[in-house]
């Protein structure tokens, strides 16, 4: 008898644990990701990116606006072919952040 509530306590700790993780954002609220600050120049690559990111229309982990010049917020990101602060991976699923791309108003949401 014992045994078998443990493994109920178990399964309901599990059951409960795990969408409140999976929920968690990837983004932290001063707008890191693995200790990658998201702002500044990012290059595009096809494999072996620092971070993967999924395009969404709506409940982004992160606001991007797309700079030509001086991206020292969060959220503001200068495209660039050399000399990145970080790499991305632009995919359909599974990926490490979202992000929608705005106008203005960049950062994490």
């Amino acid at each position: 008898m014992k045994f078998l509530t443990k493994i109920l306590l178990i399964a309901t700790l599990l059951v409960t644990m795990v969408p409140a993780m999976c929920a968690a954002g990837a983004v932290t609220k001063d707008g890191y990701y693995k200790g990658i600050k998201l702002c500044g120049k990012v290059k595009v690559v096809k494999s072996f990116a620092d971070i993967k990111v999924q395009v969404v229309k709506s409940f982004p982990d992160l606001k991007v606006q797309k700079v030509s010049s001086f991206p020292d917020k969060i959220g503001q990101w200068q495209f660039v072919d050399a000399f990145p602060d970080f790499t991305i991976q632009f995919v359909d699923s599974f990926p490490d952040i979202k992000i929608q791309y705005v106008d203005s108003f960049p950062g994490v949401r």
